[in-house]
């Protein structure tokens, strides 16, 4: 009984927000112990399902990197990593469209199926939506700079294949791979991904699941909340520092293109982006573009 108390409260605590954000876009970047964890990847397809039924329009972009390393090695193709950087070959790039594209994207669309939505995926090849371009450069962690092979960044998004799937009432699933001027296959990091498509669609919140509880301020403790301009400020003090920064720095690139707030959150929790969304405490860190 008491369970059942505690998830009506819950119910009566979101309804504000549905009500609020009906009709609204929300993209999800999808990635980490989300995806492999079997309870919390059940969790994530059932929270997103809930969310189209109510009337919201979300729209997920998932990672796989652990995925392509398992493929990489079970197919004997060598990746090369310099400092931690995945060169990606012609040949990793073939496994990489193939993971992405097809086994851990229809994985996503299958378990979201099973809870009764209509999910749809692909990848920024179906229809060229994802227009990227190659990155000629890039600098390792040790400051060398290399050719990272078919890593690409986004240059447009063509929003008319999304637009029409979600007036269809379909969650667009996206892998992210895009296409070139020449029709090649470019493997983009999912959280860019993920920023370039809620900046493109006016999403009203750009969700971020990550591994960790949110960002950190300079005491060390996860910001509930925090403005554009602070998140910039602890970059630049080495506040947040390593594998972060891109994240936030995604966020941030997000809101200046307009969307209205970013959420950090902790993947690793069942019921993450609900409990963030839907509820006055959220679970992680919102950014937003002023205080």
């Amino acid at each position: 009984m008491q369970d059942l108390i505690h998830k009506a409260s819950i119910l009566h605590e979101a309804l504000p927000y549905i009500r609020r954000f009906h009709g609204r876009t929300f993209v999800i970047k999808y990635g980490g112990h989300a995806m492999i964890d079997p309870a919390l990847r059940d969790s994530f397809a059932r929270d997103v399902t809930l969310m189209k039924l109510v009337g919201l329009q979300p729209i997920v972009v998932h990672g796989g990197g652990p995925q392509i390393d398992a493929m990489l090695a079970n197919l004997g193709v060598v990746s090369e990593r310099i400092d931690g950087l995945r060169v990606t070959d012609e040949a990793t790039m073939d496994v990489v469209g193939m993971v992405l594209g097809g086994r851990v994207n229809q994985e996503i669309v299958s378990l979201m199926c099973k809870h009764g939505a209509r999910a749809v995926g692909l990848s920024g090849k179906d229809d060229a939506f994802l227009r990227g371009e190659k990155i000629v450069e890039m600098r390792t962690k040790t400051g060398r700079v290399v050719d990272p092979g078919r890593v690409g960044r986004i240059v447009e998004v063509r929003t008319a294949l999304l637009e029409q799937l979600l007036a269809g009432g379909f969650i667009p699933v996206v892998a992210p791979v895009a296409v070139d001027d020449e029709g090649g296959s470019l493997n983009v990091n999912a959280d860019t991904v993920a920023g370039a498509i809620a900046a493109a669609m006016g999403a009203e919140k750009l969700v971020l699941m990550t591994d960790i509880a949110g960002v950190k301020d300079a005491s060390g403790e996860v910001a509930s909340s925090m403005s554009a301009a602070m998140v910039r400020a602890l970059i630049e003090d080495g506040t947040i520092s390593g594998g972060m920064i891109p994240k936030v720095q995604c966020a941030l690139d997000a809101i200046s293109m307009g969307v209205h707030k970013c959420h950090v959150i902790d993947g690793r929790m069942q019921h993450a982006a609900l409990l963030e969304l839907f509820t006055d405490r959220g679970i992680g860190t919102e950014i937003t573009a002023s205080p």
